[in-house]
């Protein structure tokens, strides 16, 4: 469409809305292969590195399982940092979140990242019609 733009916001949202019907299909799969049920809750693991918004998946999440069987089940964000370590000097914490160094500010040397790439289902709550089931995906 000529003119049209989307907003950066925008772009964002069809991201992790992606990704909520994708964990939303995980936890259903799931739920029905222990018998069924209302989702409840479900635990994911979010890595700093991930490309991912906590919070507008956490809105995602809603707008997926709005009006549906699951609606009202809560989306849990664990989030895992990234970090910086340098070979001489260790752990970099001086760094400013949302940013990242190239050298070590103490030695000048590389610096390496660690972790923060998770990006998983961790735990799926439902409850059937008998009783309240907990799985691990």
């Amino acid at each position: 469409m000529p003119g049209f733009r989307r907003s950066a916001d925008t772009r964002d949202l069809v991201h992790e809305m992606g990704l909520a019907v994708e964990i939303h299909r995980i936890a259903r799969d799931a739920a029905e292969a222990h018998g069924g049920g209302r989702l409840e809750s479900v635990i994911v693991v979010v890595g700093d590195l991930a490309a991912v918004e906590p919070d507008l998946l956490e809105f995602a999440w809603s707008a997926a399982v709005h009006g549906g069987l699951d609606e009202g089940a809560r989306l849990i964000v664990e989030w895992r940092p990234a970090r910086q370590l340098c070979a001489r000097c260790g752990d970099v914490p001086e760094r400013a979140e949302g940013s990242w160094l190239r050298l070590c500010p103490q030695c000048q040397a590389p610096l390496a990242v660690t972790g923060g790439d998770e990006l998983e289902v961790r735990r799926v709550s439902f409850s059937s019609e008998t009783s309240p089931s907990e799985g691990i995906v």
